[in-house]
């Protein structure tokens, strides 16, 4: 990976990890696929690998990327899906070509042809996405607390209370300011 690029944050959702490819989304946007190698990287990382990514299939990922934030942002507040989101998530699940395999470990893996195009991988991560907004898995889907964040992420702690997207960078931030803000106080109350 580059080092000139934000790291990604990766998690155990391959939709929601991919729709974090993109954060602070009500703050300053930080951008982690900002060229077609990048989204190679990305698809690589979580094991869905293609040769190569066009600027084409690069703006592909990335409406499919705000598509599924969208829905998944809908129903985490019990909204209508906004139908733009529902079909472009639809659109590249039919166009995806991949098999699912079964790991010696009794886990679902995505294969891809040795010939698997980007638009084959956006199907597997729109496929993903379907299962989670449908509710077909176990888990809750819900908004990150942070006021700059806002991320969609599927909650599959035993409680479904999580709170962050991610610990250790939106909930460590927050844990932060409230111990800074708590700091200032008890300062003041001293003086």
């Amino acid at each position: 990976m580059r080092a000139e690029f934000p790291d990604f944050r990766l998690g155990s959702v391959l939709a929601t990890s991919f729709t974090a490819t993109l954060t602070e989304r009500r703050g300053d946007a930080v951008e982690r696929i900002p060229t077609p190698q990048r989204l190679v990287d990305w698809l690589a990382v979580n094991g869905l690998a293609v040769d190569s990514c066009t600027t084409a299939q690069l703006d592909l990922a990335r409406e499919l990327r705000e598509s599924i934030h969208a829905a998944a942002t809908a129903a985490a507040i019990h909204e209508p899906l906004p139908a733009s989101a529902v079909h472009v998530i639809n659109d590249r699940s039919t166009r995806g070509r991949a098999a699912a395999i079964l790991t010696p470990e009794g886990k679902r893996q995505w294969r891809l042809s040795s010939a698997s195009r980007v638009e084959d991988a956006l199907g597997v991560i729109a496929a993903d996405a379907i299962s989670i907004i449908a509710g077909e898995r176990d888990g809750k889907l819900a908004l990150c607390a942070s006021p700059t964040c806002q991320a969609a992420f599927f909650d599959i702690s035993q409680s479904r209370t999580r709170k962050w997207c991610d610990m250790n960078t939106c909930g460590n931030r927050q844990k932060k300011a409230r111990f800074t803000a708590n700091q200032r106080k008890t300062r003041r109350s001293a003086e």
